[in-house]
């Protein structure tokens, strides 16, 4: 029996989905009829592959969900989850806590950069962003700035699904059907300047100046009246758009001119996404926090947080030692299992080098990509670290059709799993992922492309 053929077998003894439980699934960020007539499951997982139920094997060109860096089903990460069960199910952080959860605090702290010295756990991206946001809040009335209550986004941002993620958000359909939002938030403009950018293999050239909006804010509110600004160094969920050369310092600059902190939303670009630990360490930008998730566990267990500045949490430190300082947190923040995980994911990623060979791989992913630039339909391909995409023209009168066309494509005929925004195809394979993987999915994504309508 070969390998494929033991794996078919234990996907085909998995449970089965009935149409009543396809009903009663109300499916997140999806077109639950559409998904539900024409079903895409996916059973079981193994290093950089998914499989179907029926055991049909597929290349896995988004990680999970950006997640899964390290790749699927790692031995290293199942023995630590286990191990854990068997010892501690639960325990609260709220005034107890349990080793683990200082353990990897502590690994974290030594792997950020600069000092930020002290993490903050949540569940997931949208957690870790609304936690910055009101850190940063009460930072600013801690410093006797109370003041200081705006909140600035940018601008085709996406920053989780929280009130205060849509808020600072800046993709509008995120935004449209939720008008509820935070009131005191404004938005930087976004960075992406198609006419000069275009085919561009990593940071542009152009566009630091953009940074400069953050001057017009000031000069329209006041600086004393902002307490922080949140961007992604790399936006990802709007199609992926680098930052220009130079716009992340920029920021910095006049975040520091101001006295405004700053935030860098890393939940997609750390733990090697772009080649480092934390993409503030390709751009040598420190910011006053930075919120992670997804690859933290390699996507094995819910996990996020906020690595958080030595002076900010500081602040917090004084009057009665017993009083709360901070009045916030999540019943499962530092969950036993989720810490076993992230964990168990570190050692990976420090004994597989995996950081360092994202790097090395990253100009055969830009190259590989690129290489589909005059494909039908292209209009642009942007990429950094192992992360890219690939616009397309959209249809008159269906946007976003011929994207979900090239994707529902590559799953069912070339057995690729990727992912699609707009009319926008996105890719950002397991740091694990071989010059031979990509290759195969760039092709089939050609061959997808050169018989699209």
């Amino acid at each position: 029996m070969t390998g494929n053929d033991v794996r078919r077998e234990m996907v085909e003894t998995d449970v089965r989905v009935g149409p009543n439980a396809m009903n009663a699934l109300w499916m997140p960020f999806t077109p639950n009829r559409a998904a539900k007539a024409n079903p895409m499951h996916l059973a079981s997982a193994d290093g950089a592959y998914y499989f179907a139920p029926d055991g049909t094997r597929k290349f896995d060109g988004v990680s999970g969900l950006w997640c899964c860096n390290a790749g699927h089903n790692r031995d290293e990460i199942k023995s630590a989850l286990k191990a854990q069960i068997d010892v501690l199910d639960f325990a609260p952080n709220f005034l107890f806590g349990h080793p683990s959860a200082f353990v990897l605090a502590e690994r974290l702290a030594l792997l950020a950069p600069g000092d930020l010295d002290h993490v903050f756990f949540t569940n997931s991206g949208s957690e870790a962003t609304d936690t910055a946001l009101k850190i940063a809040l009460a930072y600013q009335v801690a410093a006797g700035q109370p003041r200081r209550t705006m909140l600035v986004g940018r601008e085709r941002a996406f920053h989780g699904v929280g009130f205060g993620g849509i808020s600072v958000g800046g993709m509008v359909a995120n935004r449209a059907t939720f008008p509820n939002l935070l009131p005191r938030v404004a938005h930087l403009r976004h960075t992406h300047q198609p006419e000069r950018q275009r085919f561009v293999i990593g940071e542009p050239e152009h566009g630091v100046e953009l940074a400069d909006d953050l001057t017009r804010l000031v000069e329209l509110h006041g600086a004393e009246t902002i307490a922080a600004v949140i961007v992604e160094p790399m936006a990802g969920s709007t199609g992926i758009l680098p930052p220009p050369k130079g716009y992340l310092q920029r920021l910095r600059e006049l975040c520091d001119r101001y006295g405004i902190l700053l935030i860098f939303d890393e939940v997609i670009t750390a733990f090697g996404r772009v080649g480092h630990a934390f993409a503030a360490e390709r751009y040598g930008v420190i910011p006053d926090m930075i919120c992670f998730a997804k690859g933290v566990s390699s996507g094995a267990a819910p996990l996020g947080g906020v690595m958080i500045r030595r002076p900010i949490y500081e602040a917090f430190m004084h009057g009665p030692q017993h009083l709360i300082e901070l009045f916030h947190g999540y019943t499962y923040s530092g969950h036993p299992l989720a810490m076993a995980a992230g964990l168990a994911a570190q050692d990976i990623y420090r004994d597989d080098g995996l950081f360092e060979k994202a790097r090395a791989l990253e100009p055969v992913f830009a190259r590989l990509i690129m290489e589909l630039r005059d494909c039908p339909h292209v209009v642009d391909i942007r990429c950094v670290g192992l992360a890219g995409a690939i616009e397309l023209a959209g249809r008159a009168g269906e946007p976003t059709m011929r994207a979900r066309e090239a994707f529902l494509r590559a799953f069912h005929e070339a057995n690729l799993v990727v992912r699609y925004t707009g009319d926008t195809l996105v890719f950002a394979p397991t740091l694990i992922s071989t010059e031979a993987q990509l290759t195969e999915m760039f092709g089939q994504i050609a061959r997808i492309l050169k018989t699209l309508d």
